[in-house]
Formats: structure tokens, sequence, C-alpha cells
């Protein structure tokens, strides 16, 4: 997978609060040394960069699905579960949203002091790949958020947003450093957002005439382009519905869960007391550490894992998130002593869930499960941001 691209977002005030920001970090952490233990970095690196993976990894963490806060939310639980482990895991977060921003090329320089890496690269990509963003494509965007993810082996991954306030849309961008050839031709594999007109695009591959114009221009007479320029010159919804989902994928994820009979079942994960909601919330988890890229074109399904802080599609069920945590932490655990076979277990869980998709094909009744969802949410501590009571802290 080496998808880069942007996404669209509707802007949502508000904060994360701190029992899901706790959480968010814990289970963000274990999801991608996950990834790292199965995969490599270079694949976290290369999902990371991934609109639609990303946008998965925050519905699973229970963040809104399509909210412009997921980006400062994921970016923000990574870099505070990361960073403690980055000597062991070999990935560091840098930059974040607003001053946090402006902190990269300091975070980067130290970085490379510790690490031997080349800091002064690392910073001149991180600006270059802000300014394209910003400046060199023209859709309306400004910067807000640069993230910069770097490996022990000088591989990145860049997550940055704009605002457009008179669209209330934030957009994100996504860079990973295996898919860029030439920076100022389209370094981006992948665009992905709403159709909004045509834009000015600077790093497009037919911009090329465009970019040696400008450059002569820089090299002319100021006096001449000006007197150029003077005669030339005159005087989004909320919830979640049931066209954001594939209902046959989310349909196979309900089957694992609701069909517990299934003899082959028994032996692929040896969890004790594993409840069907938990085991729900798993196999969406397993699919974001070990799906392919095309899995990821609905990432609202993720969102059935761990609901959302607003209450869509359902309130977060804290129980329920608390035991995905301790089952994947228990795995990784006892994955570090050498002992793959609970981890593993994610993996055929993952194959389990597509088995089931591609045999029996069943398709989820959205309304019901919305229903049933709701209907158990007091008794799998369903919270919201709009709830009174007392928070829990993870």
């Amino acid at each position: 997978m080496k998808r880069s691209g942007t996404a669209d977002l509707p802007l949502h005030g508000g904060r994360v609060p701190d029992w899901l920001a706790a959480r968010m970090a814990t289970l963000g952490t274990a999801i991608t040394e996950s990834v790292i233990l199965h995969h490599g970095r270079s694949a976290l690196l290369s999902r990371l960069s991934d609109p639609f993976w990303f946008q998965a990894l925050g519905a699973v963490m229970g963040m809104d699905w399509h909210s412009s806060g997921i980006t400062t939310s994921v970016v923000g639980a990574l870099k505070r579960g990361l960073n403690p482990r980055a000597g062991e895991l070999g990935i560091h977060v840098c930059g974040g949203r607003g001053r946090q921003s402006r902190k990269t090329p300091g975070e980067l320089r130290a970085l490379a002091d510790r690490s031997g890496l080349d800091g002064e690269a690392l910073v001149e990509t991180s600006r270059l790949t802000a300014r394209i963003d910003n400046n060199a494509i023209a859709d309306g965007f400004q910067i807000y958020l640069h993230s910069f993810i770097v490996s022990a082996d000088g591989e990145w991954a860049v997550v940055q947003q704009g605002m457009n306030a008179a669209s209330r849309l934030a957009r994100r961008y996504q860079w990973h450093s295996a898919a860029v050839r030439d920076f100022t031709c389209e370094p981006h594999t992948a665009i992905v957002g709403t159709h909004a007109g045509v834009i000015t695009n600077l790093v497009d591959h037919r911009a090329r005439p465009a970019q040696e114009a400008m450059l002569a221009i820089a090299h002319a007479d100021p006096e001449r382009t000006l007197a150029d320029a003077r005669r030339l010159s005159m005087p989004l919804r909320h919830d979640v519905r049931r066209e954001d989902v594939d209902l046959r994928r989310l349909g196979a994820v309900l089957a694992v869960a609701y069909q517990r009979d299934l003899h082959d079942f028994a032996e692929l994960l040896l969890v004790e007391h594993l409840g069907p909601r938990t085991l729900q919330s798993l196999a969406l988890i397993a699919e974001v550490v070990h799906g392919a890229p095309s899995r990821f074109d609905d990432p609202a399904r993720f969102s059935f894992a761990h609901g959302g802080k607003d209450g869509h599609p359902f309130p977060v069920p804290l129980r329920t998130y608390d035991e995905s945590i301790d089952i994947l932490r228990r795995s990784l655990d006892a994955a570090r002593l050498g002992d793959r076979d609970k981890l593993d277990g994610m993996a055929r869980l993952d194959r389990f869930v597509k088995g089931i998709e591609t045999r029996r094909s069943p398709d989820a009744d959205f309304d019901a499960t919305l229903a049933h969802e709701r209907a158990i949410s007091k008794s799998v501590g369903g919270r919201t941001v709009l709830d009174k009571r007392q928070p829990t802290l993870f």
C-alpha cells in the first residue's frame, strides 16, 4: 500500500474528554505496535498516509467517523503513546496542531541528534510538504496542523490538515516518502475528496509550464513584472447513515459476533471470557491491522467498533473499549516474550471474517444493528461528551 492523498471533513468544535483521550492513546499505540510487529514500520507509515485507513483508525478508536477532530485526536494520541517508546518501536511523532506544528523543526533536529538521522534534510522535507499543500495547491484551505512521523530508518509520513472557514470544512493531506518521486510533480498519488470545481494545482504534471514561467518571472526585472501586472488587473450532516457503510462487510463482522455456534471459531482466539460485543470490536481492530487497502473505502463501518464520542452511531461503550485494549495489550506482551499465538489470532480473526463475507455474503440490517447498540449502551458503559456523569478515567 503506497497511497497518499487528501480527505475532506466537516469542522466540529469541542474537545476529546479525558476518559476517551486516555483510551485512544492506549488503543492507538497497541494497534500501531501490532502493525509494526506483523508488517513492519514501513507498512505503518504507508497506512498512516492512506486517508481511508487513517479514517478507519480514528473511527475504531471512538472518534466521530467523519469529523475534522479525527486528525487532531489521532495524531495527538499517537504522539502521546508512541514517543515514550520510540527507542523500542522505531517510530517518532513530531509536530501537531497550532503551536505544536511550529515545534516540528526543533523536534526533528533533536531526534536527529539522538539517532544520527539527517535532521536538516528532514526539516526541509517537513517545510516543503507544508508549503506545497498550503501554497502550491490553491484549494482554499490553510494549514493549521502539521505532523511529521519518522522511522528509525529515516522513512517518513506527513499528516497535515487545513481549514476553509467559508465552507466549514477541514481538509487532510497525507504523504509517504516511499510514494514521492518528485515533490514538484504529483507527489500525492491519490486525491480523495468532494469535487468542488477547478483549482490551481502547481504540482500537477500539467503545471510544468506554469512552474517554468514562474521561475522566469522570478529572474525578470521586478519593474517590468509589476507593469505587466498593473496592465492585466481589472476592477455538512453529522450522523452515520446506511449509505455510509458497506452492509455486506459489516454483516460479516456481526456474523462473527453473534453466531458463536460456528465450530471452527473455538480454535480461532483462545481468549477467556470473550463476549460477543468485544469480539465485534476486535474483528474491526483486526481489520485495521491486517486489512488490504481496498477494504477501507467505507471508514464509517469502523465506528461500529467503539461508537463515537458525540453518540454517532452510538455512545462509546467503555467496558467493551477497555476489554478490547486489555486483550490486545496482553497479546502484544505475550508476543514480546516469544508467544505469538494470541497475537497471530488477530490475523486469523481477520481472515475468518473475510471468509464469512465471501461464503455467506450476509448483509447487516443497519437499522436493527443501530437499535441494538443503543439498547445495550447502558449495559456496556455507553458514554458521550454530552453525558453529565463524573468521567471514568482509564
